[in-house]
């Protein structure tokens, strides 16, 4: 380890802080990208829109609460007025700063060597990738909430059987419903006492989340 103890002795107290900065922060967004590829990423506490259960909705005839296009939903995040709702400042977007400020003030600074210069290029681009996190999980947070709606769609509409749903919500079996002139496959679970076989007819009665249906005998 002597080559490492030569090679920090030879930074100066500048580079030093940035390293410092800048490993912990990679890692931690290695681990990040990780856990996320790996289906252990965690949006954060967030309300679901798609279940249903114990909801009345109120009645509306002024002919804006029926949601026909999935692309009536949200807004576009160019509007600087959406930021707030991107969630700017989360961890996964400041770690993301923290880490690409502190290797592009590295790799500036050691092309300039002036500290100021440095500075403003890293917070420049650190600040731009944490806005493209931002906006990314923006995106994915919209494109979830407008599958709940395409869900919600079939409440009450009926569709067979694909794979055998256990009783008792038990576990879950899959149903297919028609789409106009094709079929779609959905999760379904059943709160019957009875287990609803393949090529069984049912009913929508519910949606809970992850877009998973609640069915009945039809």
């Amino acid at each position: 380890m002597e080559w490492l103890s030569t090679w920090w002795g030879s930074l100066d107290l500048f580079t030093q802080i940035l390293y410092c900065v800048s490993i912990p922060s990679t890692l931690i967004l290695l681990i990040q990208t990780v856990l996320i590829i790996m289906g252990f990423g965690d949006g954060g506490p967030d309300v679901n829109l798609s279940d249903t259960s114990g909801i009345d909705l109120p009645d509306c005839d002024c002919g804006m609460c029926d949601v026909t296009d999935v692309s009536d939903v949200g807004g576009d995040i160019a509007n600087p007025a959406d930021i707030g709702a991107m969630h700017l400042f989360t961890f996964q977007g400041i770690i993301t700063f923290l880490c690409v400020f502190s290797w592009a003030s590295i790799l500036t600074y050691m092309g300039c060597q002036l500290i100021p210069v440095a500075l403003i290029v890293g917070f420049v681009l650190g600040a731009a990738a944490m806005f493209g996190v931002a906006k990314i999980i923006h995106l994915m947070g919209r494109l979830a909430q407008n599958g709940n709606i395409v869900a919600r769609k079939f409440l009450g509409e009926t569709g067979t059987v694909y794979i055998p749903i256990p009783a008792n919500a038990k576990g879950t079996g899959k149903i297919n419903i028609a789409l106009g002139e094709r079929y779609v496959e959905f999760e379904a679970v059943t709160e019957g006492a009875e287990e609803l076989t393949s090529g069984e007819a049912v009913r929508v009665t519910d949606i809970r989340s992850e877009n998973i249906l609640v069915v009945e005998k039809a």
